[in-house]
């Protein structure tokens, strides 16, 4: 055999055998980030996130492990989000959406194609936005290229649909833009329900449904549509007992009608 065909083997093997030890990481990774869901917990949050940042090491040509990082890390700056105001806390949400916009960055590039790392994308920058003019000047066009790509390549996905929504329902100012993101999360509710019928691949994401609930309950509830935001939050805490601003939505609409 010639040398640098010897070569040539030996670099495949190494690269299945890191493929495949990539894989098997994210596959642990994302048990452990749906425990962390489920539970709400920073710490599962954490491990998972740290799960998929040593298979994109060991697989740094996937764009799924980056994703999967990214998905890690924005829930866990979600989970922050939901804790009691402090520096600290404040400190890790913007470190976890820093890390988060980075690994979605690096599997977009990986994979110009990625409907929901994209949709993700958008959601970031239009939460770095929250209404504020200066910021939405800075990155209003990175919200609008990255939401173009998500419809390219994933109109029929229920995650970019969700995701899509969130960042209109953090960049609305009025009642029009509001009704524009309640129309975007009943989309995507009735493609999260059609996507329930389906069994999932290995890796293939299934998280959001909840949290896209959610999210239509804090819509109408801005709307001044308290019956509709209940039903929503009702809904989510069904499949997600844990959601901390289901609970408080629930709370609020609930004392506005009495």
């Amino acid at each position: 055999m010639r040398p640098w065909l010897g070569i040539l083997l030996l670099s495949v093997v190494l690269a299945a055998r890191a493929g495949s030890s990539g894989d098997a990481l994210t596959l642990n990774g994302i048990a452990e980030f749906t425990a962390a869901y489920q539970a709400w917990d920073a710490a599962r949050f954490a491990a998972a996130a740290t799960l998929f940042r040593q298979a994109t090491t060991n697989a740094p040509a996937s764009s799924t492990h980056f994703y999967w990082l990214g998905v890690a890390e924005f829930h866990r700056m979600l989970q922050l989000q939901t804790q009691p105001a402090s520096a600290s806390n404040t400190v890790a949400a913007a470190a976890a959406l820093n890390t988060a916009l980075d690994a979605l960055n690096r599997a977009v590039k990986l994979h110009p194609q990625d409907a929901e790392s994209h949709a993700l994308l958008g959601t970031l920058y239009g939460m770095k936005i929250d209404r504020n003019l200066i910021r939405g000047v800075r990155f209003g066009p990175r919200v609008d290229r990255h939401r173009k790509a998500a419809l390219a390549h994933g109109s029929q996905n229920p995650r970019v649909r969700y995701l899509l929504g969130a960042c209109q329902f953090h960049t609305a100012k009025k009642p029009g833009a509001l009704r524009e993101a309640l129309d975007t999360f009943l989309e995507a509710g009735k493609l999260y329900e059609a996507e329930s019928k389906t069994a999932p691949r290995p890796l293939e994401p299934r998280w959001g449904y909840a949290s896209c609930l959610t999210f239509t309950g804090r819509t109408y509830e801005r709307l001044g549509q308290s019956k509709e935001a209940a039903l929503c939050f009702r809904k989510a805490l069904a499949l997600h007992p844990s959601d901390h601003w289901a609970k408080e939505g629930l709370a609020r609409v609930s004392s506005s009608s009495q």
